[in-house]
């Protein structure tokens, strides 16, 4: 079969090589799947740098999320089982945390539904527990991570503020459903969300950007408010000012979904099932901005890396229609 491995760190376009190998053999507890789609996620790139908190053994086949499907037919969605990742023709996961595909989502969609909306889901429901008619601000909204919140959002009846990095980006959370865009390359992101809320602020924000975007969601967020730590994207880690939270009365919380895969597996499972049901509805659809050939992995995974892709790119082991 054709996998991608990467042989030594660096940069995705660089250390990834396209290679014939043997299909991998499942271990105990474990299915081997065919890959119908594989979403490119942020940390793929971490992990073709080695910076991501996963460091598989080299070499590795990066794809930490698919569409794939079963011996017996079944159409499913898994994170696959490093060091055999999603970029190739053949992957293994762990069977016990397979889920069915929804039939309403073609096959990269649904590859696309379940990282980001999980985690979309945990930290808006599980752990900041957004409330209709709140204000949700979104950080990096019209990115993979970012999009899955806004839609999420939307279908909790928030109202809910979107934070981009130039007017392309702006136009896609637009059409995501963002009730207010700001475009940080051109506005002030503190005065313009100050502007559109009356001063108050924001009651739950969502940020996997860290760096100067957390910074902008302390002096945002409103009364009570809480900030949901997602990740890192912009490379910096912020150091909160505690005492700043204290007096202004909000809550700062981290999420790290894959967690709950080891302390609460039964939680993914029924997220996952009002995931299927809201995507049955129309309420959320994975905006999946590219579909492209097993052959142009490398070249995916570099645009995501470099910060110049929206909403998910999907790569299909069968050249797309």
């Amino acid at each position: 079969m054709q996998a991608w491995h990467v042989h030594e760190n660096g940069e995705p376009s660089e250390v990834m090589r396209l290679a014939e190998v043997e299909r991998p053999v499942p271990g105990a507890g474990q299915v081997l799947l065919r890959v119908r789609a594989a979403n490119v996620n942020f940390p793929d790139a971490l992990m073709c740098r080695g910076q991501y908190q996963v460091r598989p053994p080299l070499p590795f086949t990066p794809g930490v999320e698919i569409c794939g499907e079963t011996e017996d037919g079944r159409r499913v969605i898994a994170n696959p089982a490093l060091p055999y990742g999603g970029f190739a023709e053949y992957a293994v996961a762990d069977a016990a945390a397979v889920l069915p595909a929804p039939d309403s989502l073609d096959d990269a969609e649904a590859a696309a539904l379940h990282i980001g909306y999980q985690t979309g889901w945990f930290g808006l429901h599980r752990r900041a527990r957004l409330e209709a008619g709140e204000t949700l601000l979104v950080h990096a909204a019209a990115g993979g991570v970012g999009s899955a919140a806004v839609q999420l959002g939307k279908a909790a009846g928030a109202r809910v503020i979107g934070v981009v990095g130039g007017a392309a980006k702006a136009a896609v959370a637009r059409e995501l459903g963002c009730d207010v865009v700001v475009d940080r390359h051109a506005e002030d992101v503190v005065a313009a969300v100050k502007e559109a809320t009356s001063g108050r602020g924001a009651d739950v924000i969502y940020d996997p950007v860290g760096g100067d975007a957390y910074a902008q969601s302390a002096k945002l967020v409103a009364f009570e408010g809480r900030i949901v730590v997602v990740g890192f994207a912009s490379g910096g880690i912020p150091s909160p000012a505690l005492n700043h939270a204290l007096v202004k009365n909000y809550a700062i919380l981290g999420l790290h979904w894959g967690l709950y895969n080891t302390k609460n597996p039964k939680l993914v499972g029924q997220c996952h099932e009002q995931l299927t049901e809201l995507a049955a509805r129309g309420a959320i659809k994975p905006l999946v901005s590219e579909r492209v050939p097993l052959d142009r992995a490398a070249e995916a995974v570099q645009k995501v890396a470099d910060g110049r892709s929206t909403g998910r790119i999907a790569v299909l082991t069968e050249e797309p229609v």
